[in-house]
């Protein structure tokens, strides 16, 4: 069973739901989804320690960034998070993992282009294979300049709150879902895994369950 990070900050609440829908989308498709949110506790005079995220992170089979944008750019407190991670490239810690993201603005233009893309930066510095997942779930692997904005689980919604859950479209948040089970169907299929649904995982374990009796 795959294992699938999401690590991601949030203020107002809208991109944890995000997160939150994206991991059931992993969970549906069989594999497995951890929830790694970046904290202010986690930030110690502007920089950022966890070395037990680190840890999960580097175990995971693939990684999922998350995170509003802000004036067109980063949140400071994921940046703070991906500048910690700049020694992790010597170990390899994250090579060949495969790396996805998504990111709210409270504004229904292009502004979150920066973030998605700073992701992708992020993904290849580290060695990792970014994953343009459109709908159907088949990474055409284009390259930046092929991108477009449905490629990216980029979401808006209207009003002036930042990263506001209750800003937040219903139908991002089936996006979202939708979108973690592209991921968990790319990573299964690099590593040549059949995922099953948790209802069909559940029904193999109650009939080996079965045959023990």
């Amino acid at each position: 069973m795959s294992n699938i990070a999401i690590v991601y900050y949030s203020q107002g609440g809208a991109t944890a739901m995000i997160a939150h829908s994206v991991a059931q989308g992993v969970n549906d498709a069989g594999a497995h989804a951890q929830l790694l949110s970046i904290e202010p506790h986690q930030l110690v005079d502007g920089q950022w320690h966890d070395e037990a995220m680190l840890a999960r992170l580097a175990a995971a089979d693939a990684i999922i960034f998350g995170a509003p944008a802000y004036q067109g750019g980063i949140a400071a407190p994921f940046k703070a998070f991906a500048d910690a991670t700049t020694g992790l490239w010597r170990a390899p810690s994250w090579r060949d993992k495969v790396a996805g993201g998504f990111s709210f603005s409270c504004r229904s233009s292009d502004d979150k282009r920066n973030t998605l893309d700073y992701f992708a930066a992020l993904a290849v510095q580290q060695g990792m294979v970014w994953a343009d997942v459109d709908a159907s779930g088949i990474a055409p692997g284009a390259s930046a300049g092929k991108r477009h904005a449905s490629d990216y689980p980029a979401v808006t919604a209207s009003g002036m709150e930042v990263d506001a859950a209750y800003a937040l479209d219903p139908a991002d948040v089936i996006a979202g879902k939708q979108y973690g089970r592209n991921v968990a169907a790319l990573v299964a299929r690099l590593a040549g895994e059949v995922l099953e649904s948790p209802a069909v995982l559940a029904r193999r374990a109650r009939d080996a369950a079965e045959r023990r009796l």
